[in-house]
């Protein structure tokens, strides 16, 4: 009799499904260091916990819009962007990244940062504009499910230092801030003035394509591996002081300057690109 031993949950490439139709398992194809492919069942608990931490606070954000708890919404909203950034991170320092893991974040930004906020830009300004405002925030939505849909197909292609378009959780964050910011100030921007409500149309819209173009925006990926000059950190430190005296519009001001960049990094290497 022979007999051989695999590792928990690993299962051969070649053995066929035994899946009884009721039980609920995902199996996944991984490489292993040998060069064999091997097929796992299973998934990593902590990165897809967190993950689904996010997705609650991105469902939270659109029943609190519903509800007309906007503040409410704008915080959810900016937990889920805390998530989306822990659980790569927590994923790649315990080795557990996953094609699972890749497309349920996935869909979790999708709700979180593409969805979220157009229910709350609607529902807190551009209800008033009836179709036309409904339209504007299907927009931004289609943008951001593109945006992911582009963004998993190019996984392990595209340059990581850069990504291509505004990212998701950036966009968000720009929707989110520019509400705070009128809730802030509602005796400056009147919500049934039509140049303000003209004013989230144009941001929304053009916020959703940003999300879709072929604009580079450094990711700040690598910045943690590498030494920077001390100026940097006073210069953070004077930032982060000025964003505080009025954080929504901090965040936003710093936003808008962060979409900018990415025209100067988009001309800057067309321009050392050799012909």
């Amino acid at each position: 009799m022979t007999s051989t031993n695999k590792p928990e949950g690993e299962i051969s490439s070649t053995k066929e499904n035994t899946f009884d139709g009721i039980t609920f398992e995902v199996e996944e194809e991984e490489q292993t260091q040998e060069g064999k492919k091997v097929k796992r069942r299973g998934i990593y608990l902590w990165p897809n916990l967190i993950t689904t931490l996010a997705l609650l606070s991105g469902f939270y954000s659109i029943i609190a819009s519903m509800n007309g708890d906007f503040r409410q919404a704008i915080f959810a909203i900016f937990i889920a962007a805390l998530f989306d950034g822990l659980d790569g991170r927590v994923a790649r320092a315990i080795g557990a990244q996953s094609p699972f893991g890749e497309q349920f974040d996935s869909l979790s930004d999708l709700l979180a940062f593409g969805i979220a906020p157009a229910i709350l830009m609607y529902s807190w300004s551009l209800h008033d504009l009836g179709r036309i405002g409904l339209a504007c925030c299907f927009v931004y939505t289609a943008c951001a499910a593109f945006r992911l849909a582009r963004f998993n197909v190019q996984i392990g292609v595209v340059d990581k230092r850069y990504f291509i378009g505004v990212a998701s959780p950036l966009a968000a964050i720009i929707v989110i801030s520019s509400v705070l910011v009128g809730l802030d100030y509602r005796e400056v921007f009147d919500l049934q003035d039509k140049g303000y409500q003209i004013y989230n149309v144009i941001l929304i819209v053009t916020v959703g394509l940003l999300m879709i173009s072929n604009i580079k925006y450094y990711s700040f990926k690598t910045i943690d591996r590498k030494r920077v000059p001390f100026a940097v950190l006073p210069l953070s430190v004077f930032i982060i002081s000025a964003i505080t005296y009025d954080i929504p519009v901090g965040i936003l001001i710093l936003s808008f300057i962060y979409v900018l960049s990415g025209f100067v990094t988009t001309f800057l290497a067309r321009k050392n690109t050799p012909v």
